[in-house]
C-alpha cells in the first residue's frame, strides 16, 4: 500500500507542474530570495538629518563624526523642527540628531549639553541601531572634551581614563560575535518558512483527494487503518524528501558557502530538520482528515503555521511573553526546532541536549499520523462528504 501510494503520488505531481512547483522549485526560489535579502550581514549606513542650530567647531566636528561611524550616514541637514518632521514621516531618514543652541558655548563653560536623537521607535531594529551609534559617537566625544579639559588641569595622562570612566562594563558575546542577522535571521527564516510550505503541503495533497472525489480510488473502499496510514505515509514521502532537500540546501550554502560554521553538529540539525518536516506535514494532513474539507485544511494550516516565527523566541524572548502566549509558542513545533538549530549552529551544545527535541518531534509527527489515518478512515464510510472545497 505505501509504493503503490507513493507511486500515484509521484505520477500526480509530475502530472500538475502548479502541484509540483510547490513542494521543488517554489521552495528553493522563496528560501533563495531569503538569503539574498540578508546577504548584507549588517545593515550599514543608515540615513540620518542633522539639526544643527550651534554653527560652531563643536558641532562641525560632532556631524563629521557621525558622517564617518559605519552604520550612519548623514543624508540631510534640516533647519528647522518642520524639516525634520517632514524628512521623518516621509522615512526619508530614520534619524534626526539636533544639535541645540550655544552647544560649544555651554561645554566650555562646564554648563554641558545634550545632544537628542528624534527616531521612529516604531521601527524596532532601525532605532536600536541608530540609538547605539549616536550614544556612541556622542560618548567618544563627550569624553574627548573631558580629556582635554582635565589634561590642560595638568592631570597625569595614565589617570584619566580612570577618572573619567571608574566603573566599565564589560560585554563578552558568547555567540554571533559580530551580531549578523544572516547567522541568525536567514537561518532562522529557513525552516520557519519550510514549516509552513510543509505543513500547506500535507494539507492539500490530502485535501485535494476529497475536493476530486478520488479519496475512494487512492485508499480503496475497504481499507482498514493500517493499510490507511501506509498509504498515508506513501502520499507525503516525496513533499517530505523535496522539502526537507530544498531547507537543507540552503543551511549548507549558509554553513559552507557563506561562511558560518557550525558549531556543533550539522547532521544532527538535518535530523532535527527531517523531524519539522514531518510533524510539518502531518499536521497538515491531519487537519485534511479531521475536518475532510480542502479549505477548512488550508485556512488552519496558515493560521497555525504563519504565526509561528513570531512565537519561538528568536524575535521576541520567549521568558517575556505573557503565561498564555508562551504556552501557545510551546505548543508549536516550531519553538522546539529553533532552539535545537541555535543550540547546535551556534552554541555548540552536546546532542544529549538536543535528543528531546527530535524524540518530542518524532512522537507528535506519529499522534498527527494517526489522527490524519482516523480521519481519513471516517472519510471512507462517508462518501457524501467527498467533492467539497
Amino acid at each position: 500500500m505505501l509504493l503503490a501510494s507513493l507511486r500515484r503520488e509521484w505520477r500526480l505531481l509530475r502530472a500538475r507542474p502548479w502541484d509540483w512547483a510547490m513542494v521543488s522549485w517554489v521552495p528553493l526560489l522563496a528560501m533563495a530570495l531569503l538569503c539574498w535579502i540578508f546577504a548584507a550581514g549588517q545593515p550599514y549606513r543608515l540615513p540620518i538629518a542633522v539639526w544643527n542650530e550651534d554653527p560652531s567647531a563643536l558641532s562641525r566636528q560632532l556631524v563629521r563624526m557621525l558622517q564617518a561611524t559605519p552604520g550612519l550616514e548623514v543624508r540631510q541637514h534640516v533647519l528647522n523642527r518642520l524639516e525634520a518632521t517632514d524628512a521623518l514621516q516621509r522615512m526619508d531618514v530614520y534619524g534626526v540628531v539636533h544639535i541645540p543652541p550655544h552647544l560649544e558655548r555651554d561645554v566650555k563653560r562646564g554648563a554641558g549639553g545634550a545632544v537628542t536623537l528624534l527616531h521612529n521607535a516604531q521601527l524596532a531594529t532601525h532605532s536600536s541601531l541608530l540609538q547605539r551609534d549616536v550614544r556612541q559617537v556622542v560618548g567618544t566625544l563627550s569624553a574627548g572634551i573631558e580629556m582635554q579639559a582635565r589634561a590642560k588641569r595638568g592631570e597625569p595622562a595614565q589617570a584619566l581614563r580612570t577618572r573619567i570612566e571608574p566603573v566599565r562594563t564589560q560585554l563578552v558575546a558568547l555567540f554571533n560575535v559580530s551580531t549578523n542577522y544572516e547567522q541568525f535571521l536567514a537561518a532562522a527564516l529557513v525552516p520557519a518558512l519550510v514549516h509552513i510550505l510543509a505543513m500547506t503541503a500535507g494539507a492539500w495533497s490530502v485535501g485535494r483527494e476529497l475536493r476530486d472525489r478520488t479519496l475512494g480510488d487512492w485508499l480503496g473502499t475497504q481499507a482498514r487503518l493500517p493499510q490507511v496510514l501506509a498509504a498515508l505515509l506513501g502520499k507525503l514521502l516525496v513533499p517530505a524528501a523535496l522539502l526537507w532537500a530544498s531547507a537543507l540546501a540552503c543551511l549548507l550554502y549558509l554553513s559552507q558557502l557563506r561562511g558560518w560554521a557550525v558549531a556543533g553538529s550539522m547532521g544532527w540539525i538535518a535530523v532535527g530538520l527531517a523531524a519539522l518536516v514531518a510533524v510539518s506535514l502531518a499536521a497538515g494532513a491531519a487537519l485534511a482528515g479531521i475536518t475532510l474539507s480542502l479549505r477548512t485544511a488550508l485556512s488552519g494550516a496558515g493560521l497555525l503555521s504563519a504565526p509561528a516565527f513570531a512565537f519561538s523566541g528568536v524575535g521576541f524572548p520567549l521568558l517575556a511573553m505573557g503565561g498564555g502566549a508562551r504556552a501557545w509558542a510551546l505548543s508549536m513545533p516550531y519553538t522546539h526546532y529553533a532552539r535545537l538549530q541555535i543550540e547546535q549552529w551556534q552554541m555548540g551544545a552536546p546532542v544529549a541536549q538536543s535528543l528531546p527535541v527530535v524524540c518530542g518531534l518524532l512522537l507528535a509527527a506519529l499522534v498527527l499520523l494517526a489522527l490524519a489515518a482516523a480521519g481519513l478512515s471516517r472519510g471512507l464510510r462517508r462518501p457524501e462528504a467527498w467533492g467539497g472545497r
